[in-house]
């Protein structure tokens, strides 16, 4: 029986979602969770990999073992013993030829600045400007060079790592400027290591005046003269957010609508996962719940 699952989390306080040494990953605290309730390893499979430090509203894994109790109380087994920073919002049962990874067909991502200094409720979510004022009408002018299908190794850290092909196709790249926040959004069809970051870090460089858009497209295009000129910085990893996963025409799970533009309050769960304390007492007090 597979399950595929849809969770949000803050990253800051994890080293990322993949397994770690150290078991202090947001895939080690899953599995150990399903552990516990299964009473035997479960692997899960996440859609992709978030850095260290960066976030999820739509991370998508999914995971196979028995479990006959119900979505939702699958949801609250699950929230009830994990840490707040991770949610889990919705649970589905799905064929077994599905895929967290390899059935997704593309990703949107959001990176998150704000000018001046972050206020304490909002500096785990966003990368300060401080000074800077970036000109987003031209940052906006110089990301339309990313949509298409492009070569991206010069915009993924170590050429894009092992990740396969550096060929992406990018459907939507644009900047949201709300007062003195900036969210860059993109989505694709998949992105190399590092990529959205470094691309915003690019794009920025253009808001700054500090390169210009004729640079980036040179670099695109793999002009070595130009890739020496690019300022390839790579954003810090707080402000980057996996927004959505997507799948096909008839998927239905998706992340809950968010309520402000850069909000802690993204990270949300939907009513079925809200009766956590209710479901989480029946885990606790009846062992039969457990799924062996």
């Amino acid at each position: 029986m597979r399950w595929k699952c849809l969770c949000s989390y803050d990253g800051t306080d994890f080293h990322g979602w993949q397994s770690q040494s150290c078991a202090s990953a947001i895939q080690d605290i899953l599995e150990a969770r399903l552990r516990f309730i299964f009473d035997k390893h479960v692997r899960i499979h996440g859609s992709g990999r978030t850095d260290s430090g960066a976030h999820a509203n739509g991370q998508v894994f999914h995971f196979d073992a028995h479990w006959q109790w119900g979505e939702s109380r699958l949801i609250a087994a699950i929230n009830c013993g994990i840490p707040m920073e991770i949610r889990v919002f919705a649970a589905e049962h799905v064929a077994d030829t599905f895929h967290a990874r390899f059935s997704a067909v593309r990703k949107r991502y959001e990176y998150r600045m704000l000018e001046g200094a972050a206020s304490p409720f909002d500096y785990r979510y966003v990368h300060c400007l401080g000074r800077m004022r970036p000109d987003t009408d031209a940052m906006n002018a110089a990301a339309k060079i990313f949509l298409g299908r492009h070569d991206f190794s010069q915009f993924g850290a170590n050429g894009g790592g092992s990740s396969g092909s550096a060929a992406k196709t990018m459907c939507e790249m644009q900047f949201i400027r709300d007062g003195r926040r900036i969210t860059f959004v993109t989505e694709g069809s998949g992105y190399l290591y590092k990529m959205v970051r470094i691309m915003a870090g690019c794009l920025l460089q253009v808001g700054l005046g500090r390169i210009d858009a004729a640079t980036l497209a040179s670099a695109l295009a793999g002009h070595l003269d130009a890739s020496a000129q690019l300022r390839r910085e790579c954003l810090p990893a707080n402000g980057l957010f996996l927004d959505r996963v997507y799948y096909n025409a008839q998927d239905s799970m998706r992340p809950v609508e968010k309520e402000g533009a850069g909000d802690a309050a993204d990270l949300s769960i939907t009513s079925a996962a809200a009766n956590d304390e209710f479901y989480c007492k029946d885990a606790i007090n009846e062992q039969s719940f457990r799924g062996k």
